[in-house]
């Protein structure tokens, strides 16, 4: 399949405080809305994730003491256990934490959202104006998140009325429609043409988040897009499983909104970082993402003017000084900027940056009109933002020192199956991320030629020399092989046949151009068999990881 078949145009519309930075004195200065240019949605770019070039950074002293450490490895990352104590402005709040990977705090304790950097080393490159002022809202452009009871029913969304299909950027392809298990009442779009609404379904694990979702006149859902998390994962795209959200970097509309019940819990700060987008002229060209995002809008290249890359951490100075901002809403948001930052997500048109509030909050910095200011605190905290460069240390939602996990799946089963023998063929399933062969499929042997069943997000290629391992996921009896060979036709790599849990270690060859085989084979018939994998890199996890990739 061509790339150029994949592209998809959107257009979005940002909710903005519309008194430009010249007008702040002006009473009762106009206000109206920015309109977006359109989005093509494409698989993750291939752009380098390399430093801009001749990038200035400046050392900011954080409060934070290094301690010294042991190092374990617990459920996949790499914890590295105090013997000290931390300083007070890194210390997690004294009330407990929150229960990760449920409705009211998504994704898992050591995903991007919920750690806290040590010592963070901020950039340069100051967040320019543009038509109006910087603002923080629900609304238009925000989400809803509407929690699923293991009681409702199922619904069926269809395409858009004109569209071949709903969209899945996880397989590639049109669906002809997505049917949701448990669809909550009272499920309610965000109203700009984003149409925005994350349903969470915490019996399934799954966060199931929309773009351009509506509610025809005949009470028919249909959408553009769908796409699908899961609840307890790192809230962000992995290399395989690139896209799984609403937003550009590909991660759910909910990840890092500032959620209803955290507004008045009495807090100084939220306990997670926070989802911003930026403008055009604040945004990379030349390094349109990287990690942990995974994608970013197609056009950045060559539409962007800016210097921050999409999926950048970007933070407040620890010496922000606070105590000048009136109203505690934003103070509380300028607080947690300084402790967990905002995650670039997304782009708008004309305003400097926009933080996302859950839709159904009534959150309002300006209740009663426009408030020069808070206007201008707005603008201050802009001058004041810088990308995160660098940091010591990361701890998670828990308050422990933590490596962000890099080494993430780069095999998907996406991609165009043919039969080698036997049928039915098995079907890609994005929810198992496996090949489903029916109970009716009998000694059938299929294989995936294609690129895309390779990760090719810039910061998590294969890198030739370096050792990988291939294990299979499988039930039923499936199996699972990997052939590589050159653009030449020489065989390179054949796993052989892996049933479930066997694995192969072996080192990526040379190559730009290698051609992958990728086969499933199916159990013994008359049982549903599944065939998946994963290609995780054998580089052992050290304290330079998770810094290296975030320039």
């Amino acid at each position: 399949m061509k790339l150029s078949s994949l592209v998809r145009s959107r257009h979005r519309v940002e909710s903005v405080l519309l008194a430009p930075p010249f007008m702040a004195s002006i009473p009762g200065a106009s206000r109206a809305a920015a309109r977006r240019r359109p989005r093509p949605v494409v698989p993750a770019s291939a752009r380098p994730a390399s430093a801009l070039a001749g990038a200035a950074t400046r050392t900011l002293a954080g409060s934070a003491t290094r301690t010294a450490a042991v190092t374990l490895v617990v459920a996949g990352a790499l914890l590295t256990m105090p013997t000290g104590e931390t300083a007070a402005q890194t210390a997690p709040p004294t009330v407990p934490a929150p229960a990760y990977g449920t409705f009211g705090a998504p994704f898992a304790a050591y995903s991007p959202w919920n750690l806290l950097p040590v010592d963070p080393v901020l950039g340069s490159f100051v967040i320019p104006t543009s038509q109006y002022y910087p603002t923080l809202a629900e609304g238009t452009w925000s989400t809803g998140a509407f929690k699923a009871a293991v009681t409702d029913t199922a619904v069926t969304v269809y395409p858009l009325a004109g569209q071949q299909g709903v969209w899945d950027p996880d397989m590639e392809a049109y669906r002809p429609t997505v049917t949701i298990p448990r669809w909550p009442a009272g499920v309610m779009p965000a109203s700009g043409s984003d149409g925005h609404a994350d349903i969470v379904d915490e019996a399934m694990g799954i966060v199931h988040s929309f773009f351009q979702l509506r509610q025809d006149t005949g009470g028919q859902w249909r959408a553009a897009q769908y796409a699908w998390a899961p609840l307890a994962g790192r809230g962000f795209g992995e290399p395989a499983h690139y896209y799984m959200g609403a937003r550009a970097v590909g991660v759910p509309a909910i990840g890092g909104i500032i959620r209803k019940s955290e507004i008045d819990d009495g807090l100084p700060y939220y306990r997670h970082a926070l989802a911003m987008s930026l403008t055009f002229n604040g945004l990379s060209a030349a390094t349109p993402y990287i990690f942990p995002a995974t994608s970013a809008d197609a056009n950045a290249a060559s539409t962007n003017t800016g210097g921050i890359p999409q999926g950048a951490l970007v933070m407040l100075p620890p010496d922000f000084d606070t105590s000048s901002i009136q109203s505690l809403k934003l103070r509380k948001v300028a607080e947690t900027l300084k402790r967990y930052g905002a995650y670039v997500v997304d782009r708008n048109t004309g305003t400097p940056y926009v933080i996302y509030v859950e839709n159904g909050s009534n959150f309002n910095l300006m209740p009663g009109g426009w408030d020069n200011e808070t206007a201008t605190q707005l603008d201050r905290i802009r001058q004041a933002l810088r990308q995160v460069t660098n940091v010591s240390g990361w701890q998670d939602g828990n308050g422990q020192p933590v490596i962000p996990e890099q080494r993430l799946n780069l095999l998907s089963m996406r991609g165009q199956w043919s039969p080698q023998r036997g049928s039915p063929i098995g079907v890609f399933d994005t929810w198992k991320q496996a090949v489903v062969f029916p109970a009716a499929s009998a000694d059938v042997v299929q294989v995936n030629y294609s690129s895309r069943v390779i990760s090719s997000v810039a910061w998590a290629k294969p890198v030739a020399g370096v050792s990988y391992r291939l294990t299979a996921r499988a039930t039923g009896g499936g199996r699972l092989k990997l052939q590589l060979y050159s653009s030449a036709g020489a065989r390179l790599f054949d796993s052989g046949e892996l049933a479930d849990g066997a694995s192969v270690d072996f080192a990526w060859p040379d190559g730009a151009a290698l051609r992958t085989a990728l086969y499933a084979y199916s159990g013994a018939a008359g049982t549903q068999s599944t065939v998946g994998g994963t290609l995780i890199s054998n580089q052992p996890l050290t304290q330079t990881s998770g810094k290296v990739l975030m320039k």
